[in-house]
């Protein structure tokens, strides 16, 4: 017998939720990337490469910017996971398995949408490789944008111990270009940089590397930074990657989260349909995001 019942998606709420607030303590990309409604699956966000300034002499006319505008395409990506739950478990736990389960969901996720967005090593393809990573972006040539690939690309010659002169060239890369804005830089990184990043420290001795107390960041080269445990590098995207740890310098307002629904949750009861045969429900979680960084001169990646 068919189910003549359809349970609605419902949506976290964004200041209350335990989901929300595990996503964004553990997600570099939720936290702090520009979050882009999306009405549908895919959508054009407006990209300008810059405008130029003249001095404009009285009574002198203006000179038109030759700057090239052009756009990103952010297409929605669902993530998403089902869990099957005896109804002993439901009823006889004194621990909230829904809950248990969904904050777990939370976790991987925070850290599958980081490895996604920033260090995937493969093009898109909409499935194993949801977006074109930080990470590919910078290895790709972009001749309209003047982007060489892997110029903003540092690999320290030893990995897991950069040193000194890597760090500085990471950081300098977005430092000397159009796109650098003191104010706004942001280092996403692997924690598996605190440890090398302890011990190096500048031509007088000074340590480059700043660990703070509770709510006030960790700073490198006075910018804050951000851990993730998906800034590692993987073929596909994964909640547990294994490569290399990368720190990216990046401009949070650069970094375009397509939002077309979720984080979202449906619960479907045991008791009706064919599962009634085995006294299970089904948990199902899924979020639909889309992803962008809008200039490959406006980041940097540093391959611990």
């Amino acid at each position: 017998m068919a189910r003549n019942t359809l349970e609605a998606w419902i949506p976290e709420e964004y200041e209350t939720s335990r989901v929300i607030q595990s996503i964004n303590q553990i997600s570099a990309v939720e936290a702090l990337a520009a979050r882009i409604p999306m009405g549908s699956d895919t959508k054009h966000v407006p990209r300008t490469a810059g405008m130029g300034v003249d001095v404009v002499a009285k009574g002198g006319a203006y000179g038109e910017d030759t700057s090239l505008n052009d756009e990103v395409l952010l297409t929605a990506v669902k993530f998403g996971k089902a869990a099957r739950i005896a109804e002993e478990d439901i009823n006889d736990s004194v621990a909230n398995v829904i809950e248990a389960k969904m904050i777990g969901w939370s976790k991987s996720y925070a850290k599958m949408i980081d490895n996604a967005s920033l260090a995937v090593s493969a093009a898109a393809n909409g499935t194993t490789v949801p977006f074109t990573s930080l990470y590919q972006l910078l290895n790709t040539t972009d001749a309209t944008l003047s982007y060489t690939g892997g110029t903003n690309i540092t690999t320290a010659a030893s990995a897991g111990l950069p040193t000194y002169t890597e760090f500085s060239t990471a950081i300098g890369n977005v430092e000397s270009g159009d796109y650098f804005d003191p104010g706004n830089m942001v280092a996403i990184a692997h924690p598996a940089f605190r440890k090398s990043l302890r011990g190096v420290v500048d031509g007088q001795s000074r340590p480059i590397f700043n660990e703070n107390g509770a709510g006030t960041p960790d700073t490198i080269f006075g910018v804050p930074v951000r851990w993730s445990l998906g800034a590692k590098i993987s073929a596909t995207a994964t909640p547990t990657p294994t490569g290399r740890p990368i720190m990216a310098f990046v401009n949070p307002e650069l970094m375009l989260l397509g939002v077309r629904s979720g984080p979202e949750s449906v619960f479907i009861d045991g008791r009706d349909g064919l599962s009634a045969l085995t006294d299970e429900s089904i948990l199902k979680m899924r979020a639909r995001r889309g992803w962008a960084y809008g200039h490959p001169n406006g980041a940097s990646i540093l391959v611990g």
